[in-house]
């Protein structure tokens, strides 16, 4: 695959991962960081390959690094921050969404407290309840699973 080709399969990633819900440009920063060769970059790396200003590309980084997908690395001698895709970032990522599933099952039990039984509404957001905390509660177990599966043999 020619280096083209390469940065075009980010590219298609990052428009995905933007219809998925993400932000354009932390999409397109986390295909930065999938797609490169280096072992860390910096902001100003990702802006020269995405052909944006690096100041447009401090919030993506500040987002990617809020919710546990990439770390900062130590460089010294360097003035310039410098980053890397985290090795755990995926189950890093889904044990930070548990936040949301937290939010999720909070919503669900206030509208719950508001509706009656038997009220379609009522109904529906038991269902929604039940769902995030049945999700909560496999969690655990489905992060473990995955480790023994990552856990060299």
């Amino acid at each position: 695959m020619s280096e083209q080709e390469r940065w075009q399969a980010a590219e298609r990633l990052a428009l995905v991962l933007t219809e998925g819900g993400l932000q354009r440009m932390s999409a397109r920063a986390l295909a930065v960081f999938l797609f490169t060769d280096a072992g860390a970059v910096t902001m100003g790396d990702i802006a020269d390959r995405l052909g944006v200003s690096a100041g447009s590309v401090s919030g993506a980084v500040k987002a990617l690094l809020s919710v546990g997908l990439i770390e900062r690395l130590p460089a010294p001698g360097s003035r310039r921050e410098h980053y890397r895709l985290r090795d755990d970032a995926w189950p890093t990522l889904f044990s930070t969404q548990n936040t949301v599933v937290h939010v999720m099952l909070e919503a669900a039990d206030a509208g719950i407290a508001t509706t009656a039984s038997g009220d379609p509404a009522h109904e529906r957001l038991t269902r929604m309840r039940d769902f995030y905390a049945f999700l909560l509660s496999e969690l655990p177990g489905l992060l473990r699973r995955w480790e023994e599966r990552r856990a060299p043999r």
